[in-house]
């Protein structure tokens, strides 16, 4: 069980977002974040977009993947909507950050994602979502535009109570660096990438 352990109003690039830190304990050190815009309005469907940590492209802006293009788009789109952003620590699908670093390399010899994370005895996906339903409860969110292209976020949001409006696609373009990665999450993991490839 999570709670809310501390907020602040962040300016940002896209407007001023309320951040909300969670989790079990108050001395967390890497609490889960909901970033919440200031024209945020619980009462209608509101854009949420439930964002995984990715520090190699959320932070330092790798071509591996796409996640930090996604995390600045989901920004702006979030902002632009009065939305939600749930940034949960599950870095590299849940594996962290050194097993993921450890996958890269096994990728870097010619196995893909799904096959890296095997061959370290690591889940393909470890990622859980019943912390981002916690945290839309908290904030007293009932239905939701959800901002993704993940089968897995869809499924989890409607074995909960709060219900999806619709989805809304999180696209961005491939690089030449992460064709193989997105392909492989399309082909493999059922993600919705219609379009794209």
């Amino acid at each position: 069980m999570i709670a809310r352990q501390a907020e602040a109003v962040i300016p940002t690039p896209w407007g001023s977002f309320n951040m909300i830190a969670y989790s079990a304990h108050s001395d967390d050190w890497m609490p889960h974040i909901a970033m919440v815009h200031e024209n945020f309005n619980p009462s209608e469907p509101v854009l949420v977009r439930i964002h995984s940590e990715c520090m190699t492209g959320d932070l330092f802006g790798s071509k591996r993947c796409d996640c930090g293009e996604q995390l600045d788009k989901a920004m702006d789109m979030t902002a632009a909507r009065g939305g939600i952003l749930i940034y949960l620590r599950q870095e590299g699908r849940g594996i962290g950050l050194i097993n993921k670093l450890k996958a890269y390399n096994l990728q870097d010899t010619g196995l893909d994602t799904i096959d890296a994370n095997i061959h370290l005895g690591l889940e393909v996906d470890a990622r859980h979502y019943d912390l981002a339903v916690e945290i839309l409860k908290d904030l007293n969110v009932r239905a939701i535009c959800l901002l993704t292209n993940n089968p897995n976020k869809i499924e989890a949001i409607e074995k909960s109570s709060i219900e999806i409006v619709k989805r809304v696609p999180l696209v961005v373009e491939p690089k030449a660096e992460n064709w193989n990665y997105l392909h492989t999450k399309q082909k493999y993991m059922g993600h919705l990438l219609n379009g794209v490839f």
